[in-house]
């Protein structure tokens, strides 16, 4: 391979790039020439500030440039007259998807990586993440991800414990589920407005917590003509609201909709595979065909995730031909697309089975099925296949260095041909949907399959740490986001809480034993199932209000910060007050003498 980075011809044994820009063969130098000074010409009087920010912060900051380099005049890229330009477009997506530009990312820092790696999961053991020094190398966007999820599992052990004798001593009493179901719903709210006080313990401490979204710039994939923002003063593109709602309400919802429809048809397909395998057992009854009373739940499960990863590839498609501004709207709409389809697509089976079906050895077996399945899965694809593939890829690129016979810090060379052929982390996206659906089928049918909370900590515990592998050794690494708390998943996950206590009041109400108490008056046990429900739900509500978002002293911190905010400002207009009142003697007086 020709190597094209001029950085490694240095004789400074010292330098570090920071972000890697990976060209094509044999692009034009005059191509390169040009985007360089385009990089470069609004730094020229720029300070060093080596010391002043971490590498994360550093690698954020040229993302940051790149990302919001347009073009302005030009009509194309130099020596390039096909890939046409005008103003506003991005010049970076231009290049990526010119293919002049194969990629760009951040180098890791091999150093700091194996600090962090000694102190997070080389050693496997019950401990702490060390999140603040996950936060340093990666930013906060994922050290939130890795607080969450180390805080969510622990939150599942009280649930697990309880779980566990209900599930091997009252199976079938489900009547004795009502107290595992109501606290189950407690603590599902507890638990959430309790995380809301630590992940603002946490980002105060990193300084995100008052971080605003108000002025936030364009993201890189939106375009429009290149106009003056009424509000801002900047020149950036402006692009009509009124054509993208067009986009979602005519393209984006009836896609969405058709989706959906085609999950459910998947959906009464298993059940006949189902029908088929019990029909099957009956007539035989050997030990083979209890065996294939699996199969159809196993099959079903596999092809959710092939439906749900498929899904999310147009989701992300449609999502930015809408030509969202802001990547939190971009994000908004994204994860809204996504977490309707999936929650019918992982949990429509479940509730026709236990709505219309009433089977509920049938929801046990398939929610425990669905359950530890898409564990499976998700460990496999996600972190076992990659790594080994990578292991595979890295052996090739040491001995082609060892063969290769240059001028240059082999040792960096190798490091950057190893890092460019690794996968690309492509966000915390897809590791707090697995952990919505995880809660999901935790909390959802709680009184019907006690175990499930087990099962998820059994899970987490490995998903730490090989998520951790992943983040350190499989993929690139990724670039930094500020954050200031997890976003929309929040209010995500709030509303599953809230389905969770319809779902489980009404499964009780069903229950053989609650319907003995009320043989004739059906009317009578819906009307107590719904009063339940209502008072459960107002419970918490009154919880979520009742446990504030932050805690006491980071309330206090604030309104301190605030105070002192203004009183710094009242004093910055007194002087320029005082300033003023004593250059109006001074041009009086030139008047006078005039």
């Amino acid at each position: 391979m020709k190597v094209t980075l001029s950085a490694l011809d240095t004789s400074e044994s010292s330098f570090m790039p920071l972000v890697v820009i990976e060209f094509a063969q044999d692009v034009k130098e005059e191509t390169k020439e040009w985007l360089k000074n385009r990089i470069i010409a609004p730094k020229k009087d720029g300070d060093n500030n080596d010391d002043f920010l971490t590498m994360a912060e550093c690698q954020f900051i040229i993302k940051h440039e790149l990302e919001n380099l347009r073009a302005k005049d030009e009509k194309m890229i130099p020596g390039y007259p096909q890939a046409k330009l005008y103003p506003g477009k991005s010049l970076l997506r231009r290049l990526l998807t010119s293919g002049i530009v194969i990629q760009v990312f951040p180098l890791h820092d091999n150093e700091a990586l194996k600090k962090l790696e000694d102190t997070w999961y080389a050693r496997f053991a019950l401990k702490y993440q060390p999140i603040d020094n996950i936060r340093g190398y990666f930013g906060e966007t994922i050290a939130l991800y890795f607080g969450f999820l180390e805080y969510f599992t622990f939150a599942l052990i009280p649930m697990a414990v309880i779980g566990l004798p209900y599930y091997l001593f009252v199976w079938e009493d489900y009547d004795k589920y009502v107290i595992f179901a109501s606290f189950n719903l407690i603590w599902s709210t507890v638990i959430l407005e309790v995380w809301k006080r630590g992940c603002a313990n946490m980002t105060y401490r990193w300084g995100t917590l008052l971080m605003k979204r108000k002025f936030e710039e364009p993201r890189p994939g939106f375009h429009g003509v290149l106009g003056i923002n009424s509000i801002t003063g900047k020149e950036e593109p402006l692009y009509p609201s009124y054509k993208r709602q067009l986009r979602i309400y005519l393209v984006s919802l009836p896609f969405v909709c058709l989706c959906l429809y085609f999950s459910l048809y998947v959906m009464m397909i298993y059940f006949d595979l189902e029908v088929w395998a019990l029909g099957l057992h009956e007539n035989s009854g050997s030990e083979w065909t209890s065996v294939l009373l699996y199969v159809p739940s196993i099959i079903y499960a596999v092809v959710i995730e092939i439906m749900n990863r498929l899904y999310r590839y147009a989701a992300e498609f449609l999502t930015s031909w809408e030509n969202h501004r802001l990547e939190s709207a971009y994000q908004n709409h994204l994860i809204l697309k996504v977490l309707v389809f999936n929650f019918l697509n992982c949990f429509a089976s479940l509730f026709y089975i236990a709505f219309v079906l009433k089977d509920m050895k049938l929801l046990r077996q398939s929610l425990a099925t669905l359950l530890i399945t898409s564990q499976i899965l998700n460990q496999i694809v996600e972190s076992l296949l990659p790594y080994w593939l990578q292991r595979k890829h890295g052996v090739r690129v040491k001995r082609k260095v060892q063969a290769l016979k240059v001028d240059i810090d082999a040792t960096l060379y190798e490091q950057v041909i190893l890092e460019k052929e690794m996968g690309t982390y492509l966000g915390t996206f897809d590791d707090y949907l697995e952990l919505f659906l995880q809660f999901g089928y935790v909390s959802l049918f709680s009184c019907v399959y006690p175990l499930a909370a087990a099962f998820a900590v059994l899970n987490n515990f490995t998903e730490v740490n090989s998520d951790a592998l992943k983040m350190c050794r499989v993929f690139k690494r990724p670039f930094s986001e500020p954050s200031a708390s997890i976003g929309v998943w929040q209010l995500a996950f709030e509303t599953m809480s809230v389905i969770s206590v319809v779902t489980n009041c009404a499964l009780i109400g069903m229950s053989p034993q609650v319907n003995a108490i009320f043989p004739e008056s059906k009317a009578d046990l819906i009307l107590i199932v719904v009063a339940v429900e209502h008072s459960l739900l107002a419970l918490k509500f009154i919880l979520a209000f009742a446990i504030p978002d932050k805690p006491r002293h980071i309330q206090m911190k604030l309104a301190r910060l605030e105070f002192e905010s203004l009183e710094a400002l009242k004093q910055q207009q007194m002087k320029l007050v005082t300033e003023n009142l004593k250059e109006e003697p001074k041009e009086s007086g030139k008047e006078k003498a005039t």
